[in-house]
């Protein structure tokens, strides 16, 4: 046969590189973009794009999560969780009373000359009834403040519930009680019996929980 039609392969060896540890790491789609941060949900690798408020009395802090998680903690928000049904229901009546916008009370300033003379007044027989203590003479049904506490997120007091702590445990507390937890609940702690798996679970992410709030 000629030289002219003989079959000559343009490719002789064609060979395949493996995957790099670079090119893996390329590939994964949680991997955080400059800039970004990450879910606030325990154990989420993904982009946070969202943010809720953490509780009812700390609306100016928020979760950050992804969308997913966000969708999530919206569908269990209860704003009322936790008061109780009278105090509901005085919200509720303010609501249509005011729609929830803030009022201001009608009395003089604390340091003017009808406050002075009222405050002199008062108590000795000569003054106004206040019942209501609109100008602050510390009527019957004068607002008492509210003593201060910890202020706790949704995630936070889960995590302690999980843990069976009360909201005021301090760090050396939660640590001791989570390593209580996981010795009680182990399989190997229990001659392989995995009954208890599920709880311990739900701990070690409590914990984990806890640990990511700066809380341990």
């Amino acid at each position: 046969m000629p030289g002219a039609f003989q079959y000559r392969p343009k490719f002789v060896d064609i060979r395949v590189r493996p995957p790099s540890e670079k090119d893996e790491s390329e590939q994964d789609v949680h991997a955080l973009k400059p800039g970004e941060r990450a879910c606030d949900h325990p154990g989420c690798r993904r982009a946070a794009t969202a943010r809720a408020p953490k509780a009812r009395d700390m609306l100016n802090e928020h979760y950050w999560f992804c969308q997913p998680h966000a969708a999530e903690y919206n569908r269990n928000w209860n704003f009322f969780a936790g008061l109780p049904e009278g105090e509901v229901r005085r919200r509720q009546q303010e609501e249509l009373m005011t729609g929830g916008r803030p009022t201001w009370e009608m009395k003089a300033g604390r340091m003017s000359r009808e406050a002075a003379a009222f405050q002199t007044k008062f108590g000795t027989g000569q003054g106004y009834r206040d019942p209501f203590n609109m100008f602050g003479g510390g009527g019957q049904q004068a607002a008492r403040p509210e003593p201060a506490g910890r202020k706790l997120g949704k995630i936070e007091r889960n995590a302690l519930a999980d843990l069976d702590l009360d909201e005021d445990a301090d760090s050396a507390k939660i640590r001791t009680r989570y390593t209580e937890l996981v010795r009680r609940l182990h399989p190997d702690a229990n001659n392989g019996d995995r009954s208890g798996e599920h709880r311990l679970q739900r701990v070690i992410k409590s914990y984990q929980a806890l640990r990511k709030a700066g809380m341990v």
